[in-house]
């Protein structure tokens, strides 16, 4: 009956993980699908209203590595509920506030804590299972993830152009809002038992295999992200799809990035350093088969099912990456892995439209095809220096 009770709560405990990861990432990615209606509505320009996402991103960048870091030896359920309990203010102050400017800073401070919650997030769900099991607990926080960073963008713009952008933001805040009631009633209180020290920890920064796994993440989360940024564009340009297609084949990547989280944990389980190299072979078949057919509507709708699975997989395979060069130091291996992803997300982003500007939009997958051959070198190396240092050990 005790196991099963015990069963029954770590069940529960990711469970209120995932949806508290979906909030952080909803509250971040949603502002993407009503930057128009934030552009009207305080009367700024598009290009003004996207600080209120690139430099969210830019504060998750900068502080990944070092607030995890900072909070790593106070309990766990505390800092959750301190994390949880900026964000639903930040996201009050948006509904209520008639000035850009308190806008935006209401963005950018909780966007600095958003790497302690989510990294915490990632190492309860991990210790809360046996060890072997560890990638599948940690995949299912994933599917918040997912969720978060696609499914969230239609669902705020839906609800801003059925209701008022002030009602957008009233959902970010209500599902931070019932995470942070959850978190107070069902998590228990999770003390830290080692606490390491921060020298402890940032010493993870002198073995080559951190910095290895560092270059992988960024070059793998630049492949991904370097074409997924101008994708709508390639569809609507390359593909001749009309903006209704357009929104449901998006909507065919997020969910196809959820199934992608449900596949990584079973890898990652059975097959880890396999899996890892083999990513960015089909990752790179993807864009080839991309670039190809890009013309044709049905294939590029299967195309985009595969990618998007690919994709779901890719995010676990980076938190993987890190998290076994690092295990001595989770919190501030965590923090660095979504530290990494921000650089790979901006870098790629950037290349992408570089490629744009200089050859056309249906030259965007060459991005993706050039970071997937730097990315499989990479894991190369950092799987046999891997290998090495465990030999030595």
């Amino acid at each position: 009956m005790g196991v099963v009770t015990l069963i029954n709560r770590n069940h529960l405990l990711i469970f209120i993980l995932t949806i508290g990861v979906f909030g952080i990432l909803n509250t971040e990615m949603g502002f993407i699908g009503i930057l128009p209606a934030i552009a009207e509505h305080f009367d700024v320009s598009i290009s003004k209203a996207g600080l209120l996402v690139s430099l969210f991103a830019l504060a998750v960048a900068v502080s990944g590595p070092i607030v995890p870091l900072l909070f790593s030896g106070i309990n766990r359920k505390k800092v959750m509920l301190l994390v949880l309990g900026i964000f639903v203010l930040g996201n009050i102050v948006s509904i209520f506030t008639t000035n850009f400017n308190v806008l935006l800073v209401a963005r950018i401070i909780p966007a600095f804590f958003h790497p302690v919650y989510v990294s915490i997030a990632i190492s309860v769900a991990a210790s809360s299972v046996r060890e072997e099991e560890a990638p599948k607990a940690i995949s299912k926080v994933f599917i918040g993830v997912s969720a978060g960073m696609v499914v969230g963008v239609p669902i705020a713009s839906f609800i801003a152009n059925s209701a008022s952008l002030q009602m957008a933001m009233v959902f970010f805040t209500v599902i931070n809002a019932l995470v942070f009631i959850a978190t107070v009633l069902f998590v228990p209180s999770i003390p830290v038992k080692e606490r390491l020290s921060y020298g402890a920890q940032v010493s993870v920064l002198k073995k080559s295999v951190t910095w290895l796994s560092i270059v992988a993440i960024i070059l793998l989360n630049s492949a991904v992200f370097g074409v997924y940024t101008y994708f709508a564009e390639y569809l609507e340009k390359v593909t001749n799809m009309p903006s209704n297609t357009i929104s449901l084949i998006l909507l065919l990547y997020g969910a196809a990035n959820i199934i992608g989280n449900v596949i990584a944990g079973k890898l990652l389980i059975n097959h880890a350093i396999k899996s890892v190299v083999i990513f960015p072979i089909l990752l790179g078949a993807v864009y080839i088969l991309l670039f190809i057919f890009g013309q044709f509507s049905i294939p590029m709708a299967i195309i985009t099912l595969i990618w998007g699975i690919l994709a779901g997989v890719g995010a676990n395979m980076n938190q993987y990456l890190m998290s076994s060069s690092a295990p001595e130091a989770p919190d501030f291996a965590n923090g660095l892995f979504l530290s990494s992803c921000n650089i790979g997300t901006t870098v790629g982003a950037a290349i992408g439209g570089m490629f744009i500007a200089r050859m056309g939009i249906s030259y965007v997958v060459f991005v993706g095809l050039l970071s997937v051959v730097l990315s499989f070198v990479t894991i190369v190396v950092r799987n046999r220096t891997f290998a090495s240092a465990k030999l030595r050990t």
